[in-house]
């Protein structure tokens, strides 16, 4: 018997991905970081890949290994890397590496000397971001150095890319200036008589809306997990993930009744109280006090008090409970439980930040479809 658990659709992944990928004619990276956006990131590497993806996107070294680890072959591309890390283990693995200064690649040099065989590199320009990547001040000492390394046969470089700011605001004007930017940065790599196979931009709001930015490869991350990067707009994306747990205890209260910690809320009448064991140190926000919404019994009902490390409640009023009752706190929609956007709405947040929250230690995940391990 479980007591809370995240269900996890790998069926959904499947046809979000194929959905994707009908929709460009370049390379689709599936991006799997942060443990697959909560969904667990080898399953839905592996799905995303059964599904057609291309490559995988990932942030860490680590996160690159442990696919290798799992058996998975396919080209990985990792881009947050700290000083001093054993990039020769990935270099050695076949993992891509992201540079965006003279400093990193000077460290993927030393790496590609040390596994004896060149790093498979991908420069990042920043185009407007301001966060990884050169600036277009930088950016021609690192396509010299980079070109350099190249012909010593210490590096490949087969990427050039970079990172939109607003794409997931359609008609952005920054999300122009930045493509211009990029051309420029392209043109400068040309000069510099790089040749590189792969030049990517476009993230999930661009693959789906801004196909002029699709380039050689795209890099779809929220919309793999069946979740939309623009509000209002769907795309025929279906969500993965679902979050759910049994009421572990009921009571009936008098009108007046205090609920959780500081009496934030109190019953206006006679009232079912539902206790749902899952709090913040599961993935509910603790913003989620008194607005999070949740399915009980065929109805959607909100939070009532605090959320608690551990649980919460809800004021069910008249309405029978018990024990053992499923409680949803999101899902696909499909059945009219809340979703993930709902979350989002509810605690001033986005969809990506609802689903990372869950599937830790203490809610297990459990996976669903022909994929499901």
């Amino acid at each position: 018997m479980w007591q809370a658990e995240v269900r996890v659709d790998l069926d959904a992944i499947r046809d979000n991905v194929a959905r994707l990928r009908a929709g460009t004619s370049a390379e689709v990276m599936a991006v799997v970081k942060g443990d697959g956006y909560g969904h667990g990131m080898v399953p839905a590497a592996r799905a995303a890949l059964d599904a057609g993806a291309d490559w995988l996107g990932v942030c860490t070294l680590d996160e690159a290994l442990t696919l290798r680890r799992a058996g998975i072959t396919a080209p990985v591309l990792a881009w947050l890397l700290d000083p001093g890390l054993a990039l020769h283990e990935g270099v050695a693995a076949g993992v891509d590496l992201a540079a965006a200064s003279l400093p990193q690649l000077d460290e993927m040099i030393e790496a590609s000397r040390r596994a004896d065989r060149p790093a498979r590199l991908h420069l990042k320009i920043d185009t407007g971001l301001s966060r990884g990547g050169a600036t277009v001040a930088d950016w021609p000492a690192l396509l010299a150095a980079a070109a350099r390394a190249q012909a010593d046969g210490l590096v490949e470089v087969v990427g050039v890319w970079s990172h939109f700011v607003y794409a997931d605001s359609p008609g952005h004007p920054t999300t122009d200036r930045q493509l211009a930017i990029f051309h420029e940065g392209l043109a400068m790599v040309e000069r510099a008589g790089l040749r590189p196979r792969y030049r990517h931009l476009a993230n999930s709001a661009a693959t789906l809306t801004r196909p002029d930015t699709h380039f050689d490869l795209v890099r779809p991350g929220i919309a793999v997990y069946g979740l939309s990067p623009i509000a209002g707009e769907r795309f025929g994306l279906r969500p993965a993930m679902t979050a759910r747990a049994r009421v572990m205890l009921t009571k009936r209260v008098p009108a007046g009744t205090g609920v959780s910690y500081g009496h934030t809320y109190t019953t206006g009448d006679e009232a079912n109280l539902a206790v749902v064991p899952l709090g913040y140190a599961d993935g509910v926000p603790r913003h989620a006090s008194n607005v999070g919404p949740v399915q009980l019994g065929g109805k959607r009902r909100t939070i009532s008090g605090r959320v608690c490390m551990d649980q919460f409640v809800l004021d069910c009023g008249s309405d029978p409970v018990a024990a053992g009752d499923v409680a949803t706190l999101f899902g696909s929609g499909a059945d009219g439980e809340p979703t993930a956007d709902d979350w989002a709405d509810a605690v001033g947040t986005i969809n990506y930040e609802i689903v990372t929250r869950f599937g830790g230690v203490r809610v297990p995940r459990v996976y669903d479809g022909e994929l499901a391990p």
